[in-house]
This record gives structure tokens, C-alpha cells and sequence, in this order.
């Protein structure tokens, strides 16, 4: 009678029983391998799936199955093989080599492994390597065409590739960009290639295409932290904070303490942070914490011009929002002088409608067309200028110094002062200067009117006493409008505050 083995420890005792206990271990062991040692049935169930899925266009599905199927079997070459046309199909450069080189240490003959070899090689911009590859091939099978078809084009792609690099040093990267391209036909996981391409769009500012060049170097070389850090760069030159610090986040993954990419760390996401907030504020029509949270990452970045674009994008749209119209046009006049960009154009327009300087809106809306003649915002911005414009041509002068109809003249007098202290030129700069210096006008001639009892009850009546189409105006129609109290210069102003 057989005795079972936990029964044989119970009888057990003292050295036998620990013999036992070690027997009863490695059966257990060697009976769990077993179980999990895939068979052949299981093995054939992979590589069936593998080629439906593969037929129907599943790659990674087909890819899965297939791994499956090596693990089980990791000397069969034609399962090697098969899965080594999967990572070509998925654009896995170096993993297909991997796989058809093991293909060829196991079967030295198989022309199709050492075509599809080749094939990679070319692809990766390995020359030298790919040519070996298909002569070995029209050795063994001297009427294969596609082996005959890739041969001939290598000299002609070597020659080229030789040309570029002497134009890399001389430093001609427009002519570079067209021959690298041509080149990236036949061998599209090139990263050499792909990373001169990068340098020459670089180095002729554009930027975009350096970044897509740059990814493709990345994907292809499986992650890289320097890859992520000039992705980074790049996008923080472009004004994009956020997509940058996705990029820089990336490098960290792979290195927590990357001397490049943690300090950058530090100050981007500063930087982001403040802008993040400020367009979220903006979006929720919170302008004076826009203006905060724009004006702390002006603080923190004062080279990089396109974040600083970027801030003063903001900075003139939650000014302009916020009816602080003199600062709102200082910031847009610095952000265009980085970017033309209509849409701002419009925000300025905006502005200078507060200020009531409709000639200047009107150009800005004129401007922001020629840009984009469909711009909606700037068509329907010179209807309303104009329209606004007109309403405004005649002055208010109680408006303008902010008194009552049934004010006298000691209370004109004394409202003059206070406005023309605040709206003095010489207290601004700039594009405040500007305004000042028409609000200025406005308060002067103001005072000249409502003070002089004759021309105030001609406004009273109706009449502007000032207004130049006027038959009985204050000054000759072929003067300047203003030109019965100022001296000198336009803006030299020498008024008495009395």
C-alpha cells in the first residue's frame, strides 16, 4: 500500500520528519512548475490568436500573443520571426532587430529573416549594415527584387547623407531641412537624421517642427532625459508653459534629480502656476485677480519673450476688462511688439474706445483686417467706434469736469483744478501720456466754455461754442481747434489754475 506523503509526516518524527517536509517542498515546487509550464497546445492557441488579431489590424494585441508564444517556446525561429514583423510593423526598431538576429543565430539560411533585417536597418539609416544584409541575401536568391530594389538606392542615400553633413558645417540649415527630408523616406527611424533636422529647423526658428522632429527622436530612442529637456525648452520659447512642464515632468520620471531638468522644474511650474490661474480668472471675469496672478509671472520671467508675450496678452485684456484703459494700452503696445497678432489688436481697440480715442481703435480694427479679413471682433469693432464716435462729438464740458448743470462758477472753477492736477501730462508716460494729455484738452476746454458766461449759454442753447463745423466756433475753421489756448508745441502746456 502506498502511503500518502502528509500522511508519512504525521507518522514521522525528528529527522525523518524534516526529510519529509523537504521532499514534500520541492514535489510541491516541481509540480507548480509543471502546471505553469505553457504546452504546445497552448503555444499553437497564441500564435493562432496572434495571426487573427495581426490580420485584422490589432498590432499590440498580435504582439501580446506572440510573446506569449516565445516565452513558451523561445527557440522556435518562426515564431521569433513572426514576432519580429510585428515590432517592425509597429515602428519597434530595435526590437525587431533583436528578434530577426536571434532568427539567424538559430537558422543562418532564412532569407526571408535576414531580407526583413535588412529591411530595419535601411529604415534606421544603417547603410553599411542594410548593404551587407541584402548582398548576403542576393546571394542566396539572386532574382529577389525587393532586396535588388533597396540595394540600389543605398550609395545614392550614403552620398547624400555625406553632402548634408558638410552643409551642417558650414552652418546652411535651409538647404539641410529639404535634402534630410528626402532622406527620411527611405529611413524614417533615422534618429541621426531626425535630430539634424531638428538642429536646422532650430537654428531657422522654426520651432514647431524642431519639437516633432524631437518627439520622433524620443519615441524612437524609448525615452530620454536630454530628449524631454530641450522638448521642454523649446516649448517654454513658444510661450507654452504648461505643455513644457508635461515635458519636463517627463524627464523627472526617468530621473527625480536631473541636474537640468529639476531646476527648470522649479522655475516652470512657478511660472505655469501664475499663468494657469490668471487665464482661469480671466475665463471667469475675476480681472483684478488675473492682473495678480499675470503681474507675479512677469516677476518671475523676464528674457524668455514669449512668456512674456504671454503675460502681457493677459495683462492688456484683464486691464482692458477691468476699465483701467491707460494700462490696459501700455501692455498691449508691449505684447504686439512681440506678436502682430489681430485678436489683440481688437483688445487694444477695446481699450482705446474706454478712452474715448476712436481714431485710434478705428486704425487698430483697420489693422487687426489686414491680418485676417475675416476677423469678426474687428469688423463689427469699427461699426461701433464709428457709431461711438459720432455720439461723442459733442462734449459734454459739466460731464468732463463732472459738475451739475446749476454749477457756479467757484465750483467750475475749483472742479477744473482737481481734474487738470490729476490729468496733468507731465505726471504720465508713454501711452498714459497719450490719454492724459486728450483728457487734458477736454478738461481745459471745459472750463473755457463754463466759465465764459457768452459760450455757456450758447452750450446751454445747444450749441458747442467750440465746435470747429460751427458757423460762430471760438476759433478761425482753418486753425487748430485748440489753438486759442495753447503755446508753442501741442503738449506744451501753460495753463493757470485759476
Amino acid at each position: 500500500m502506498v502511503v500518502p506523503l502528509n500522511d508519512m509526516l504525521h507518522f514521522a518524527s525528528g529527522e525523518r520528519k524534516l526529510t519529509a517536509c523537504v521532499l514534500l517542498l520541492l514535489l510541491e515546487l516541481f509540480l507548480e512548475g509543471a502546471a505553469s509550464e505553457p504546452n504546445q497546445a497552448d503555444i499553437e492557441n497564441h500564435l493562432e490568436l496572434g495571426k487573427k488579431f495581426l490580420a485584422i489590424g490589432q498590432l499590440s494585441d498580435a504582439l501580446t500573443h506572440y510573446h506569449a508564444a516565445v516565452e513558451g517556446d523561445p527557440n522556435n525561429y518562426l515564431t521569433l520571426f513572426k514576432r519580429g514583423t510585428v515590432y517592425l510593423a509597429l515602428s519597434k526598431a530595435r526590437f525587431a532587430i533583436q528578434d530577426f538576429t536571434r532568427v539567424l543565430e538559430l537558422k543562418p539560411d532564412f532569407v526571408a529573416a535576414r531580407l526583413q533585417l535588412g529591411i530595419v536597418h535601411m529604415k534606421s539609416g544603417e547603410y553599411k549594415l542594410a548593404a551587407e544584409d541584402f548582398k548576403q541575401v542576393l546571394q542566396e536568391d539572386p532574382h529577389n527584387e525587393l532586396a535588388k530594389e533597396h540595394f540600389q538606392r543605398i550609395d545614392a542615400a550614403i552620398e547624400q547623407w555625406e553632402i548634408i553633413k558638410d552643409l551642417k558645417r558650414r552652418g546652411d540649415a535651409r538647404n539641410i531641412i529639404p535634402m534630410i527630408t528626402q532622406l527620411l523616406e527611405i529611413s524614417p527611424w533615422a534618429t541621426e537624421f531626425r535630430q539634424a533636422r531638428a538642429d536646422a529647423n532650430i537654428a531657422i526658428n522654426e520651432i514647431q517642427s524642431a519639437i516633432s522632429d524631437l518627439r520622433s527622436v524620443n519615441k524612437l530612442s524609448q525615452d530620454s532625459t536630454a530628449g524631454y529637456y530641450r522638448i521642454a525648452l523649446l516649448l517654454y520659447k513658444l510661450g507654452q508653459a504648461t505643455n513644457a512642464l508635461k515635458e519636463i515632468r517627463e524627464c523627472l520620471h526617468l530621473d527625480p534629480e536631473h541636474k537640468d531638468c529639476f531646476p527648470f522644474y522649479k522655475k516652470l511650474r512657478k511660472v505655469e502656476k501664475n499663468l494657469s490661474n490668471a487665464e482661469q480668472a480671466q475665463e471667469h471675469k475675476q480681472y483684478a485677480d488675473c492682473i495678480t496672478y499675470a503681474e507675479s509671472a512677469l516677476k518671475q520671467e523676464k528674457e524668455e519673450k514669449m512668456i512674456i508675450y504671454e503675460t502681457k496678452r493677459l495683462l492688456c485684456s484683464c486691464y482692458t476688462r477691468d476699465e483701467q484703459y491707460a494700462k490696459a494700452i501700455g501692455h498691449c503696445k508691449e505684447a504686439l511688439e512681440i506678436v502682430r497678432d489681430p485678436q489683440l489688436l481688437c483688445v487694444r481697440a477695446d481699450a482705446y474706445i474706454g478712452s474715448e480715442m476712436y481714431d485710434d481703435a478705428i486704425h487698430d480694427y483697420q489693422k487687426a483686417l489686414e491680418l485676417d479679413e475675416n476677423l469678426q471682433c474687428a469688423k463689427e469693432g469699427i461699426e461701433k467706434a464709428k457709431k461711438m464716435q459720432k455720439q461723442a462729438e459733442r462734449r459734454d464740458y459739466y460731464k468732463i469736469l463732472g459738475v451739475k448743470r446749476n454749477a457756479s462758477k467757484q465750483e467750475i472753477v475749483k472742479a477744473y483744478r482737481k481734474a487738470a492736477q490729476k490729468w496733468h501730462p507731465d505726471n504720465f508716460k508713454d501711452e498714459e501720456k497719450k490719454i492724459a494729455e486728450k483728457k487734458f484738452i477736454d478738461i481745459a476746454a471745459a472750463k473755457e466754455v463754463l466759465t465764459d458766461p457768452e459760450k455757456r449759454k450758447k452750450f446751454d442753447m445747444g450749441e458747442d461754442p467750440l465746435d470747429p463745423e460751427s458757423q460762430q466756433g471760438g476759433f478761425p475753421r482753418d486753425g487748430s481747434p485748440f489753438a486759442h489756448f495753447q503755446h508753442g508745441s501741442p503738449f506744451q502746456f501753460k495753463f493757470h489754475f485759476n
